[in-house]
């Protein structure tokens, strides 16, 4: 049997067994170092020819990416970045002109997070290859996880999807989007080139959740009252997702309780979930889902997608890029339903409430506008590398 015969989340469920249970399976291992905090520590890969290549992305943006995508890692368990160390592999008649800037790259977005380069390594290879190791801090109660997520919470995407994939294919096409604004064209192309690490929304996220952001343990799935959950149909999405609550509005909370500890005075896992979506916003979701336990109905009208997306390319070929086209580097949070409708509130900038979670464990997209069937997501639609 060969790796290309299971794939990537096959191999990675066998190397998985080589690792503590507690410790894999998020963006980020998690390892206590005093009572209250905790070191996040992620590594990321990135090869000439698979990640970057020259074509479409030079050495100074190849290095932001490499950057932003370990900074990203910690945003998605809110942590708060410490340091990196940079692994290099390089062919010995590589231009020292292109390390350079791909290090000017990786420190000019490092700078803008306040986090060094600590250290690392550099070793003969006939392909250029990256590994960064990033180091981060979060607190014990704080610390965002794939598996925290309840059913009838509500599912976040914090920004658009797609604008990195279409920036890609305009590098690669310069005959597609000709009808592009210079404007519209440059930021596409910068989505892709110079994505930003979301740490921002961390503080918002704890200004909502505050004190109160435990969840009470036991914790039983809650349905809204008086309605009858079906696990074999999705159906619509309940509660209705939007508009977001206006400021001032008065809050219908169908959420689970909310406290600031367990028994005993001990911190149960904060309400709220999630991870990044470099893989995709379909995959984040169903990896989600799948460390929980629940499933989910995502609404495809709901989903939040470049403006400029109607005048290049059919609606079928947006949501396709929004789900699975990946490089975004959003969060994809799931929390309370008033919690989520706050926080896109404050973070605005194309934030939305996607879908809710639901018992059943499947997973479907559905089309609240009843144009378009309801279809089961999968991940086998996104990038994989095997």
């Amino acid at each position: 049997m060969k790796v290309k015969d299971i794939g990537e989340q096959g191999l990675l469920r066998i190397l998985q067994k080589f690792c503590p249970a507690e410790i894999v399976g998020d963006d980020c291992a998690v390892m206590p170092t005093n009572p209250n905090q905790s070191l996040a520590i992620t590594t990321d890969m990135l090869v000439d020819g698979v990640h970057f290549s020259d074509r479409t992305t030079g050495p100074y943006y190849a290095g932001w990416r490499a950057a932003a995508a370990n900074l990203s890692d910690l945003a998605a368990m809110g942590a708060t970045p410490l340091a990196v160390t940079v692994a290099l592999a390089v062919a010995s008649d590589t231009a020292v002109e292109w390390v350079e800037e791909f290090y000017r790259g990786m420190t000019a977005c490092l700078q803008e997070y306040h986090t060094p380069i600590v250290g690392g390594d550099v070793v003969r290879s006939p392909v250029v290859t990256v590994a960064i190791t990033a180091f981060g801090q979060v607190e014990r109660d704080r610390t965002i996880s794939r598996s925290n997520a309840r059913s009838d919470w509500a599912i976040v995407a914090t920004g658009v999807h797609g604008a990195s994939r279409a920036g890609l294919e305009l590098l690669l096409n310069p005959e597609f989007g000709q009808n592009l604004t210079e404007v519209d064209r440059a930021s596409l192309i910068l989505a892709h080139q110079c994505p930003k690490p979301r740490l921002d929304v961390l503080p918002v996220v704890w200004e909502i959740l505050g004190s109160e952001g435990a969840m009470e343990p036991p914790l039983s799935s809650p349905l809204a009252k008086g309605r009858k959950q079906e696990s074999n149909s999705p159906g619509a999405m309940e509660p209705p997702l939007s508009p977001p609550l206006a400021k001032g509005g008065k809050q219908e909370s169908n959420s689970p309780p909310l406290s600031k500890g367990g028994p005993g005075g001990v911190k149960s896992p904060i309400a709220i979930a999630g991870m990044d979506s470099s893989d995709g916003l379909a995959d984040a979701i169903i990896q989600i889902c799948r460390a929980s336990g629940v499933g989910a109905k995502v609404d495809r009208t709901k989903i939040p997608i470049p403006d400029i997306f109607s005048e290049i390319v059919s609606t079928e070929k947006a949501l396709d890029w929004a789900l699975y086209g990946g490089e975004d580097f959003e969060l994809v949070l799931f929390l309370p339903i008033a919690n989520a409708q706050l926080l896109v509130e404050k973070i605005g900038n194309g934030a939305a409430i996607v879908g809710i979670t639901t018992e059943s464990t499947d997973i479907w997209l559905t089309d609240s506008s009843g144009i378009y069937p309801d279809i089961v997501l999968k991940l086998d639609r996104g990038f994989q590398h095997f």
